[in-house]
């Protein structure tokens, strides 16, 4: 699902990047926030503009995905 940030909950995730972040090419970077019920993902260079938002489990599965990649 891509949901618009509502202002209420902007302020109160905690957003970082990836240290394997590939700092020399600023313009290829997300965003993740992690919550109880939900894993935001958001590109780093539009924070107000629109956030992919995963269960847990689907994040998990994205990640052993990737990684296996």
């Amino acid at each position: 699902m891509i949901q618009k940030a509502a202002a209420g909950n902007a302020s109160e995730l905690h957003w970082f990047k990836s240290g394997y972040s590939d700092s020399s090419n600023s313009n290829e970077c997300v965003e993740v926030a992690t919550a109880p019920d939900a894993v935001h993902v958001r590109d780093s260079k539009n924070l107000h503009g629109p956030r992919l938002t995963l269960a847990p489990a689907a994040w998990t599965g994205f990640v052993a995905y990737a990684v296996g990649a």
